[in-house]
């Protein structure tokens, strides 16, 4: 698979999942296919995590999930691990193993890093990527988005009842569901909300909020060469990243903390603890 530049935002474009897309095609029967019961349909934050809940259960049983004794694994887990409760969010996380540049989050908590993000960002600017999906979650951008999903993959009627209860899904229709998540976006206004509440995040929890815009900043030098064509098509819904770490110095500045960001070392190997020599005992 050949490493893609993906812009960090919960849902993307479906090309970068490619074993999903082998197992789950829904074709292009979502598009429009209802219009009756949707000016009626109502969904709740509650609604929305339990779909996304399922539609992540498709996408991990389709991808390479670290494992907890991987390198990755481990190291998400000691950057990250702290904040499951963030915000009064019950989060969870895993590490795809891919080469594509990208993480997500969904209206369940659930947060998924792509192994070749870790590759290229230390630790501060990963939490910045992350804060950034939070985000998503915590302003119900997420709701939002898996709504429009459900709208698209013509799966309205589905979960629509007589009751005030959401029906819920087959396990085929959760794929289709899980495909049409892959293939949404979110605006460029609850794009720079989430960038507004990263930047709050790695304040509020001491971290060098200078992270933020060089994470951003790796984004934008990643959009030249190969990666050109796919990033001019999904600029159309994402403010540009140069733009984005403009704004995130600018919040720097003006808050007395900004210093030039100087990357650390990136580690994803596992290590293992040096084994300890016996003292010998004194005849």
């Amino acid at each position: 698979m050949k490493t893609k530049f993906i812009l960090t935002a919960l849902v993307v474009s479906a090309l970068s999942f490619t074993k999903i897309n082998a197992q789950i095609n829904i074709g292009d029967k979502a598009m429009g296919a209802l219009q009756t019961g949707v000016a009626s349909f109502t969904y709740s934050d509650e609604d929305a995590a339990a779909m996304s809940k399922e539609a992540v259960r498709k996408m991990d049983s389709a991808n390479v999930v670290a494992g907890p004794k991987d390198g990755y694994a481990i190291r998400l887990n000691r950057i990250f691990g702290k904040h499951v409760n963030e915000a009064g969010l019950k989060l969870n996380y895993k590490v795809y193993i891919t080469k594509d540049v990208n993480a997500f989050a969904t209206a369940d908590g659930s947060v998924r890093v792509f192994s070749g993000l870790m590759d290229i960002m230390d630790d501060n600017q990963l939490l910045a990527v992350i804060g950034h999906e939070i985000g998503h979650v915590a302003n119900h951008d997420s709701r939002d988005a898996m709504k429009a999903a459900l709208r698209k993959a013509a799966l309205v009627g589905a979960v629509s009842s007589q009751s005030d209860k959401v029906a819920k899904l087959t396990d085929s229709q959760y794929g289709q569901l899980a495909n049409a998540i892959l293939d949404s976006k979110y605006s460029r206004k609850q794009e720079s909300e989430a960038d507004d509440y990263s930047y709050a995040f790695m304040k509020r929890n001491g971290y060098n909020v200078n992270a933020v815009e060089a994470a951003f900043t790796i984004l934008a030098n990643m959009s030249g060469g190969a990666q050109a064509d796919f990033l001019t098509k999904m600029l159309s819904s994402h403010p540009d990243p140069k733009d984005r770490a403009d704004k995130a110095k600018a919040k720097a500045t003006a808050d007395g903390l900004y210093k030039p960001y100087v990357q650390m070392k990136i580690s994803n190997k596992a290590t293992t603890p040096a084994k300890k020599t016996p003292k010998k005992k004194k005849k």
